[in-house]
């Protein structure tokens, strides 16, 4: 099979019909083969009835159901694991995302061998209190992280099969999917202008504290990323610097006091003094950071993917 489509959506009964439509219509115009997989995350409408019926009428149609609502990651990771296509093409369910733009995509994908490829909406219909904050986001994401691209939370991607068979998607991750898939050792990370259309149906399902915990799970990401495997690195260090600098204030005022003692000038007790107690806190921090990194080290060399590495081929 040529193309997987995978679909997320929460309460969008609306927009089903009208969205599987679209995409029949664009690709009946070519010669791939197809499947469109929705993933019902939950909903509360006739959102599943509508994938059901659209599944007995269409055989390219396949439907996932949760008891209840796990969020956009749990739904991606699903409907990864249930993809059959080459390439994989994620978008949301709302018609804010085009599915004119799925040919072009698989082609960079197929054809120009991107391991993933990031839709860009450039020209956004989205009011100002959402725009804003996202190219804040995407600005810091892009600089922290090293990957140049625009939008890192348009749903609308593609990616290699082995790309999406190597990455686990859990949280609210779906938003760092490239860092992850960069981390997995996947280079070639691309990005389209798209088409960005209004919402036609319904509200959104996202509000401004998403852009809040999207900054807590960049840091997440980036730990997990940098020192999930070392966490000794990160924890030891921060810990030992701490450690030195804290002893060493304290050694400090304790010469400092011997020298004033020897030439008889007036000096106050090393514990009378603010910067004792701020080098005894820098000291005492430095110890618990030295012994979450060794616990958090123990942890790490008893996880059961300890020694599990990512490998593209091999050659007899």
């Amino acid at each position: 099979m040529h193309i997987s489509i995978v679909i997320p959506l929460l309460n969008e009964e609306e927009s089903l019909g009208e969205l599987f439509a679209w995409i029949k219509s664009t690709l009946e115009k070519t010669a791939w083969t197809y499947e469109v997989i929705f993933v019902d995350d939950g909903s509360r409408d006739s959102s599943w009835r509508v994938i059901q019926s659209l599944a007995e009428k269409n055989a390219e149609v396949k439907g996932i159901r949760f008891r209840r609502n796990h969020g956009k990651s749990a739904a991606l990771n699903e409907g990864f694991k249930a993809a059959q296509g080459d390439v994989v093409i994620t978008m949301d369910a709302d018609m804010q995302d085009s599915p004119e733009e799925i040919p072009e995509l698989y082609k960079m994908i197929a054809e120009q061998g991107y391991d993933l490829v990031s839709g860009w909406k450039k020209k956004r219909h989205d009011p100002i209190s959402k725009t804003i904050p996202s190219k804040f986001f995407n600005g810091v994401t892009a600089s922290v992280t090293g990957i140049k691209l625009h939008d890192f939370n348009c749903g609308l991607k593609a990616y290699k099969k082995e790309v999406v068979q190597a990455v686990e998607i859990y949280g609210e991750m779906h938003r760092f999917i490239p860092v992850m898939v960069k981390k997995a050792g996947f280079e070639k990370i691309g990005e389209r202008v798209v088409q960005h259309s209004e919402r036609k149906f319904g509200t959104t399902k996202f509000g401004l504290e998403r852009f809040v915990n999207g900054f807590l799970d960049l840091l997440s990401i980036l730990f997990v990323t940098r020192f999930g495997k070392r966490p000794m690195h990160l924890f030891g260090t921060v810990g030992t610097i701490s450690f030195i600098v804290g002893f060493g204030i304290t050694l400090w005022l304790i010469a400092e006091k011997q020298y004033k003692i020897y030439h008889h000038i007036h000096v106050r007790d090393v514990v009378e003094q603010p910067l004792f107690y701020l080098a005894l806190l820098a000291v005492v921090v430095g110890v618990q950071l030295f012994l979450a990194g060794f616990l958090a080290e123990l942890v790490s060399r008893s996880a059961p993917d300890r020694n599990h590495y990512e490998i593209a081929e091999r050659a007899d």
